[in-house]
């Protein structure tokens, strides 16, 4: 039996729609998804007590998907179940988003569960290599999207994020804690000029059993408003929500998107 651990988002309910059987859809406390409705909800300082519950049901595979910051904890709270958990647990708040996820992944395992990656459950949320819009990228966007690559890569040894935008072989914003989302934003406000794209690629070495990067057709949209001409993605490593919508908007704004070969 598959749990789902659902954070904020489209994602769950993406996820949920292409399951033949729904699975038990759980949420931690604070961090409750609009996508799909939730069976169970738990504290992060019940986790152990949550655990047992879960196998108490049956479950035996998990799979995250969705976005869950770090809550606060109380330790008036923390059960006794929990209480051989804690210092993983508070090494894992004050770890990197990578590290923080392998210290999450490595509790689940430990207790017997299997993790599944949300594209492992639904193949059909990565795209295919190639380029499904009208507009198609030219030479500069290749040695941009290189460039980007290599920016990403480096990134990545600081756990700090997954994208970057880039102009000319030129980096012109890099994600930070805040998201791309953000980083788009900010670009949105710098009357520096046309062009360039947006990269966005998992990091090097990440689990990519949870936190694989993602877009949808909102990041199109902010990607127009910060002038650029396209987006690339390493292909199958970034989760497209809303696939036809995505390509619709670009088309309909006139950028490209262009799953690259790694």
């Amino acid at each position: 039996m598959l749990a789902l651990i659902a954070g904020t988002g489209a994602l769950p309910g993406e996820v949920v729609a292409r399951l033949e059987e729904t699975p038990l859809i759980c949420a931690m406390a604070g961090f409750a998804p609009t996508s799909v409705e939730v069976d169970v909800t738990f504290r992060l300082e019940h986790l152990g007590s949550f655990l047992v519950d879960l196998k108490s049901r049956g479950v035996t595979e998990i799979c995250m998907a969705g976005g869950v910051g770090r809550p606060s904890i109380d330790p008036s709270a923390i059960d006794a179940a929990t209480l051989p958990l804690v210092p993983v647990l508070q090494a894992a708040l004050v770890a990197g988003d990578d590290g923080a996820l392998r210290a999450v992944i490595g509790i689940f395992e430990q207790v017997g569960f299997t993790i599944r990656a949300a594209q492992e459950v639904a193949p059909d949320l990565l795209m295919p290599v190639g380029v499904p819009t009208r507009v198609q990228p030219g030479e500069l966007d290749k040695a941009d999207a290189q460039r980007g690559r290599d920016i990403v890569a480096a990134m990545s040894a600081a756990d700090i994020g997954q994208s970057c935008a880039i102009r000319s072989r030129q980096a012109i914003a890099v994600e930070n804690a805040f998201g791309t989302d953000w980083m788009l934003q900010a670009l949105q406000s710098r009357p520096d000029g046309q062009g360039g794209l947006l990269f966005k690629a998992p990091k090097p070495a990440q689990d990519r059993r949870a936190d694989l990067p993602a877009i949808g057709p909102a990041t199109v949209e902010l990607a127009a408003k910060a002038g650029l001409s396209g987006i690339v993605l390493e292909a199958d490593g970034v989760i497209v929500l809303a696939q036809e919508d995505v390509i619709e908007t670009a088309d309909r704004l006139g950028l490209f998107l262009w799953l690259r070969p790694v």
